[in-house]
């Protein structure tokens, strides 16, 4: 049985996240940067009645920061007791990808990347036209680093 995934852009990247770990979308109008925390932590943002951290993906993949657009999203995920937004470039999408369908990033993915793609999968766009979108390692990206919010703060 297929499962529905979010699928949002960074850079030219086309990337995944189950949308049941997907509380919200919401476009960016800014945060409110914390001292001390890494370049890649945008900062914190109100959403309804919540203090939420922010991830820029684009810095976190060692891309290079961009000015947010009209397209800019924050994709609000909850795992466990973290509740964590990540600026994307763009996320307008919902897709079905059967759990066959998923399959190991290549063994040569390595140094910054390593971890962040959980899996692979070739989905068709149209009729013979498939692309490739990535599943990204949510732990991965802001486990380690133990960003979170204390939700009685929130």
């Amino acid at each position: 049985m297929s499962e529905l995934y979010v699928v949002f852009k960074v850079e030219d990247g086309e990337y995944v996240l189950q949308a049941s770990d997907v509380l919200q979308m919401e476009s960016f109008a800014g945060a409110t940067k914390v001292p001390g925390t890494p370049p890649y932590v945008a900062g914190l943002i109100h959403i309804r009645g919540r203090v939420v951290p922010v991830v820029d993906l684009r810095l976190r993949f060692g891309l290079p920061r961009i000015e947010p657009t009209m397209d800019s999203r924050v994709i609000v995920v909850q795992s466990g007791e973290r509740t964590v937004g990540l600026l994307v470039d763009s996320a307008r999408e919902i897709m079905k990808i059967a759990p066959e369908g998923l399959s190991a990033p290549p063994s040569w993915m390595g140094g910054e990347s390593a971890g962040f793609v959980k899996s692979v999968a070739h989905v068709e766009r149209r009729p013979g036209e498939k692309r490739l979108v990535m599943l990204v390692n949510f732990q991965k990206i802001i486990g380690q680093e133990g960003i979170y919010v204390d939700e009685r703060n929130g």
